[in-house]
């Protein structure tokens, strides 16, 4: 089992910041990437970016240059740093992680509002 911890939501003013965290536990190992997706009231799931075991990252297009990943993997820790927010970037984040044997995990989302 992994189990996945986010935090670092809140409220913020359009063109601020806020750093995500996705703190991962458990079989660890069995993890093969970390992805963020986010929900936004009335819409579906979207993915947003996702970093793997080597450190590779991808990013949707409309976060990529203003959203980055990093880790600490001391910490079994991802973060999503995101600037020049956008009142569209407002909605639940929620981490997940692939798996290579078992089923993905998820965790319970951290809000992010974007007020204009």
């Amino acid at each position: 089992q992994v189990q996945l911890v986010e935090s670092g939501g809140g409220l913020v003013q359009a063109g601020g910041s806020l750093r995500l965290s996705c703190e991962a536990s458990g079989s660890i190992f069995s993890i093969n990437s970390i992805g963020w997706h986010r929900q936004a009231p009335g819409k579906q799931r979207e993915w947003v970016a996702r970093i793997t075991t080597d450190g590779s990252t991808n990013y949707a297009d409309s976060v990529k240059g203003r959203f980055t990943l990093s880790r600490d993997n001391a910490k079994n820790t991802v973060y999503l740093q995101m600037n020049s927010l956008k009142p569209e970037d407002t909605g639940v984040y929620y981490c997940g992680a692939a798996r290579v044997v078992g089923p993905d995990a998820w965790g319970q989302g951290t809000l992010v509002t974007v007020s204009s």
